[in-house]
């Protein structure tokens, strides 16, 4: 008999008559023991060490990955929202003249929570050592107050002085043309006044007022707001304004205020969802979240295997003493068990531990990747190019709980080839050609 299966019988014994308890001390003891393998069988646990790391990993990167895809699609979504409104009211055939008259209409359907006039043009801001493209937005200054995205991230200035005709401008176009609060800005217009030799840009200086970051890099690198009546006048649009901005109580369900809304405008206006307008955007996003989720998934997949061969070589080397234990009593589903058990305890094990890796990175997240960084000497989230100006993270506990529950699912699995080929080693031919 040799020594694993010595110390086994000889510390516990099966019940009388070889019948055990499912899941018994005898079960657990005998599981761990072949775990902590020997220094001759140490190869069987390098493999067992190699599928716990691969579970741990496997499982941590995708609770970081899914919480940083939530994350991001969650910060995007509250900063185009908060600053673009859920639904837009055009006219058809151009400007709306009549604007005030239609938003009180709109305002009395039911779910609408705020309508702003607005009037939007491409401009060039420039200083006398830089310029750059920028986008006007005329509003007014009550309707600025209530854009909570833009009245709560003031950084230098006051909007007080909106009325009287100065500019709020983001941060990073303040920094980009070199300006602070008091300065002035010089917008350039291509709606300008025609003259024999062709259309004059319309060009007007202006004072910033109030400098704003609202946390997404597009927004603050291109807004210019303005009065509505001077973006009227600079503009050149009248009397009327580009479209009516509103805001619903639930920005999700915003296609079933589509009908309602339009109904109130008339037939002379358009209604336009943020869903429509950034539809491409967020698709692209639902996609990039499940191709990452599949390849991911595949770490799981090679950790699950790695448990299926470290099993089998552990069956293979201990068929002796699977012979003798099933000669002492043992039955088939003991053995079973004993093997399930091994394996199943490397997923469970790496289970937990990747799902509190995986809690804790993504609960530290930003002062990690600043840590990172600054280690690297590189940027590894630019505002740029992804937007925002911090990493985001959004733990989605139904997502976690089906991470977990996939990798509990696929240890349990692999290990019951190699446990059902234990149970099934037939004693006699295992100690005859031992």
């Amino acid at each position: 008999m040799s020594e694993n299966a010595g110390l086994a019988t000889g510390d516990v014994e099966p019940a009388s008559g070889g019948k055990t308890r499912p899941f018994s001390g005898f079960e657990w003891l005998l599981a761990f023991r072949y775990l902590r393998a020997r220094r001759k069988e140490g190869f069987i646990s390098v493999i067992a060490g190699f599928s716990f790391v691969g579970i741990m990993l496997g499982v941590a990167t995708l609770i970081i990955v899914m919480s940083v895809m939530n994350g991001f699609r969650t910060e995007l979504l509250s900063h185009i929202l908060g600053l673009n409104g859920h639904m837009f009211v055009r006219g058809v055939a151009g400007y709306i003249t009549d604007y005030d008259s239609v938003a009180d209409k709109v305002r009395k359907v039911n779910g609408v929570t705020h309508v702003m006039p607005l009037v939007e043009g491409q401009v060039m801001a420039s200083t006398p050592a830089n310029a750059s493209g920028a986008l006007v937005r005329g509003v007014r200054e009550d309707d600025l107050q209530h854009l909570t995205a833009v009245s709560g991230n003031v950084l230098m200035g006051s909007l007080g002085s909106f009325k009287d005709g100065d500019v709020a401008v983001g941060s990073r176009l303040a920094r980009k043309l070199g300006v602070s609060v008091g300065d002035k800005i010089t917008l350039l217009s291509p709606r300008g006044t025609s003259t024999p030799f062709g259309t004059a840009p319309r060009v007007r200086a202006f004072k910033v007022g109030a400098i704003f970051e609202v946390g997404m890099s597009e927004y603050d690198a291109t807004f210019v707001f303005m009065p509505l009546t001077a973006a009227q006048s600079f503009l050149k649009t009248g009397d009327g304004v580009n479209a009516l901005e509103l805001r619903i109580t639930d920005p999700d369900r915003v296609n079933a205020a589509v009908l309602p809304v339009a109904q109130a405008a008339g037939p002379c206006c358009d209604v336009v969802t943020w869903q429509q307008t950034n539809q491409s955007f967020f698709s692209a996003l639902q996609v990039e979240r499940n191709v990452m989720f599949l390849i991911l998934t595949l770490i799981l997949v090679v950790a699950a295997l790695n448990i299926i061969s470290g099993l089998i070589m552990l069956v293979k080397d201990k068929g002796r003493d699977i012979a003798v234990l099933r000669t002492m009593g043992a039955t088939r589903g003991s053995v079973l068990r004993v093997f399930f058990i091994s394996g199943a305890s490397i997923g469970v094990l790496g289970t937990l531990a990747g799902f509190a890796l995986g809690l804790v990175f993504c609960l530290n997240i930003e002062p990690l990747r600043q840590f990172l960084s600054s280690l690297s000497g590189t940027e590894l989230f630019s505002p740029e190019v992804y937007f925002l100006s911090r990493m985001p993270a959004e733990v989605n506990a139904t997502e976690v709980t089906y991470v977990v529950l996939m990798a509990l699912g696929l240890s349990f699995a692999a290990t019951l080839y190699p446990a059902w080929r234990a149970a099934s080693l037939d004693p006699v031919e295992a100690l005859r050609y031992e």
